[in-house]
């Protein structure tokens, strides 16, 4: 008997190996899968500007990268306390404003100068609702706990999804024509948007993203439906039941190397988590004998793996 569905998961054109460079974007989900690459010890760069959800600041964000539009004292403001940015996460946020254009303006360089080499984007989308502010007359990628009267809620519709994607992939390309760009939906949802203001959210994603795999060649990982309905099941889901936890996670990291890891590159990372889980051993007596083999027949490992991965660091 099966207590499942499992999804069809469709072969990818290219793979990932320890020679591949990537480029996660968009919301906290692309974080978990982005912590995944960094566990296993990946060349993986996770949301420089932090976690956007929406297509459009995506796409706001990927022309500064693309073009090295600077950051400029009119695209700050400060509120409590902190100099913002619409267009970048608040953990960023900064007391000083000269030190926070010159770290935004550094992200730039860096990024620009990486997406050249880059072998594989993955692009997460989280939601069609997006904040407008008034006054600049803009799509914010984070509103900064700004009052909400302040702002114009609106849906993003399919047409304006599937054109900021088109545009984001277009200025990724424009530098990094051999890219390989992944999209998927984050299973995560948005429930203070209303249940069903989230479903009609979800859906303009889908019809967005269908839209591009009819259009351009890009790849469509199925997060959302392996969470929804693969596993199907509040046991995957955090105590407030809308993000996937730490189990869901795992999962679906796992149907991902089915499908993009070749055994040899599976082999490694198996030699990494075995290195990984040593390096977190915490020994009762560090001074013995046994755990000073311990600790040298780890560092032995290391190096024959760091002799076949020069970028290996732990």
């Amino acid at each position: 008997m099966n207590f499942t569905t499992p999804i069809f998961i469709q072969k990818p054109t290219s793979t990932v190996n320890y020679d591949s460079e990537l480029l996660l974007l968009g919301s906290c989900f692309a974080e978990n899968i982005g912590a995944k690459f960094e566990y296993f010890k990946f060349k993986t760069i996770i949301n420089p500007f932090g976690i956007i959800f929406n297509a459009v600041s995506l796409e706001k964000i990927m022309k500064r990268i693309v073009f090295k539009q600077y950051f400029t004292k009119n695209d700050l403001f400060f509120h409590n306390d902190l100099w913002h940015s619409f267009e970048v996460h608040s953990q960023y946020s900064n007391t000083d404003k000269e030190q926070f254009l010159q770290f935004l303006n550094k992200i730039i360089v860096e990024t620009h100068n990486q997406l050249t080499t880059l072998s594989h984007c993955i692009i997460t989308l989280g939601t069609s609702w997006v904040y407008h502010h008034n006054q600049s007359n803009t799509i914010v990628a984070n509103c900064h706990k700004i009052p909400q009267k302040e702002f114009t809620k609106q849906l993003l519709s399919v047409d304006e999804i599937t054109q900021s994607l088109k545009n984001t992939i277009a200025l990724i390309h424009s530098i990094n024509p051999t890219i390989e760009c992944i999209i998927t939906i984050s299973p995560v949802r948005h429930s203070k948007d209303g249940f069903f203001e989230n479903n009609v959210s979800k859906a303009h994603l889908f019809s967005a993203v269908y839209q591009m795999l009819n259009q351009q060649k890009i790849y469509y990982f199925p997060s959302y439906e392996i969470v929804m309905d693969e596993l199907r099941d509040y046991r995957f889901f955090e105590k407030d039941m809308l993000h996937p936890n730490a189990l869901a996670v795992d999962y679906i990291w796992k149907k991902f190397t089915a499908v993009f890891f070749v055994p040899e590159t599976i082999k490694v990372m198996q030699d990494i988590d075995a290195i990984q889980k040593a390096l977190q051993h915490k020994p009762f007596n560090p001074t013995t004998e046994t755990h000073l083999n311990f600790l040298k027949n780890i560092e032995k490992k290391i190096a024959t793996l760091a002799s076949k991965i020069p970028h290996l660091k732990f």
